[in-house]
């Protein structure tokens, strides 16, 4: 029932085709949870314990949707596959705008994840050897762009797996390791004893102003980003073997429903006992700064070694997926000109040379994190909006009909909502700055 492409045998998203429902909840897992849930609790800041509770709720009723979506149109009625979220936005919106669209966010998603994975890992593992060494430590402290040197090695070595399927393994360790340190961090932060002079007072009516408005946008963009692994889900599902009698998106459905279930159990309790044990004196950086900052001193050595360490082998295991579309990417461009499988070598240099590609960008753009509202507004429709024009575009339902309204509705609503979440980054760059300072990570 599926018409294979010879070229997708030579590709490392789709080169095997054994995955099974197991491997789609660890690469789920893996890639829908991680360091973006440590700041859920700075959206309540602005939004409050009621609108931040109902905004999380709702966003993650809504990327349900679209990931449903997605995997359902991951396999047309003749039996094409649709492996890459480029090729099904070339599909929907035309060779051009297809591109236009979708091409600049899955790869920042991809891209620009593994570089903050770096900041996050390196930064993690200079943290982790202080906890080791203690403050009477003699031994050589590396700096931090040594730190992120180690991180890259360690990654580019790990990147050597040939393809998707390969790397369930890692993605499972990833998995258990995200969920245990976010468990330890809001279990510790919601048993340990609060900072003195924790607020969680609203701005009143009378200040709603400019200020207050993008704050609030803001906040709604930390939620929909923290659910930033669409561009992963077709590519995950085109790891699995289809037919007649059992379609790809059974499966893949399955292991999606199990690793959402588990990913709720872990945003929802970190998102709101973080911000009743912290209230607005949390740190920009969020949980895990916020544990070092207040109970750095009422908290065993070996616990906040372990979270430490927990984050560090969580970021090694989602560069792996994240930088999985990149790899297919480079070898896509090999393979069409040459028209024959990369050979071993040469996979391996172009791995190589992404994983330097991306400390140097680490080490250069160091003030990159900051601009993560701007660029995670930019790639928002990934998540929210594009899913349902496609599903409209290529299933062309009924008009007027009930799925045709809200495939129509939800994705205006997120074109308006990424227009918005940009607008309030720009805003914010504006009016409050940003420290750039090139080739000085901190």
């Amino acid at each position: 029932m599926t018409k294979l492409d010879q070229q997708d045998a030579w590709l490392p998203i789709t080169e095997s085709r054994n995955g099974n429902a197991y491997y789609s909840a660890f690469h789920t897992l893996c890639s829908g949870i991680g360091f973006q849930a440590l700041v859920l609790p700075l959206a309540f800041t602005s939004l409050g314990w009621t609108w931040g509770t109902l905004g999380l709720s709702l966003v993650f009723i809504w990327q349900m949707y679209t990931l449903l979506l997605l995997i359902k149109l991951h396999e047309s009625e003749s039996g094409t596959r649709y492996s890459r979220y480029l090729r099904l936005s070339m599909l929907a919106f035309g060779e051009k705008w297809g591109k236009l669209l979708a091409l600049f966010p899955t790869m920042y998603l991809s891209g620009g994840t593994c570089v903050t994975l770096i900041m996050i890992g390196g930064g993690t593992m200079k943290i982790f050897f202080q906890i080791i060494c203690g403050d009477t430590c003699n031994i050589y402290q590396p700096t931090t762009t040594e730190w992120y040197v180690v991180f890259a090695c360690f990654a580019t070595a790990l990147a050597q797996f040939p393809n998707l399927n390969s790397i369930a393994g890692v993605s499972l360790i990833g998995a258990v390791t995200a969920i245990s340190y976010c468990w330890l961090i809001w279990v510790v932060s919601v048993f340990k004893s609060r900072p003195l002079g924790i607020s969680y007072d609203q701005l009143t009516a009378k200040y709603f102003d400019a200020k207050r408005i993008f704050t609030i946008f803001n906040a709604f963009g930390i939620i929909a980003f923290t659910f930033r692994g669409h561009n992963l889900v077709l590519e995950i599902q085109g790891t699995m073997p289809s037919n007649a009698k059992c379609p790809s998106r059974v499966p893949m459905w399955r292991g999606v429903k199990f690793a959402y279930a588990i990913i709720a159990m872990c945003l929802f309790p970190i998102a709101i006992g973080g911000y009743w044990a912290y209230g607005n004196l949390i740190p920009n950086g969020g949980m895990l700064n916020a544990l070092y900052k207040y109970h750095a001193d009422d908290t065993p050595r070996w616990l906040l070694g372990l979270t430490s360490l927990l984050v560090v082998i969580n970021s090694l295991s989602s560069f792996q997926i994240y930088a999985m579309p990149v790899f297919d990417n480079l070898e896509l461009r090999y393979t069409s000109k040459a028209n024959k499988p990369c050979p071993w070598w040469l996979r391996s240099g172009f791995r190589a040379a992404f994983g330097c590609l991306a400390f140097f960008i680490a080490v250069a753009l160091p003030f990159l994190p900051s601009l993560a509202g701007l660029i995670g507004g930019i790639s928002l429709p990934i998540t929210l909006a594009y899913p349902c024009f496609m599903w409209i575009l290529i299933k062309k339902p009924q008009k007027c009909t009930g799925i045709w309204y809200v495939n129509w509705v939800l994705g205006v609503l997120g074109m308006i909502l990424s227009i918005l979440v940009v607008t309030a980054a720009i805003w914010n760059i504006v009016t409050i700055g940003i420290e750039i300072h090139f080739f000085k990570p901190k």
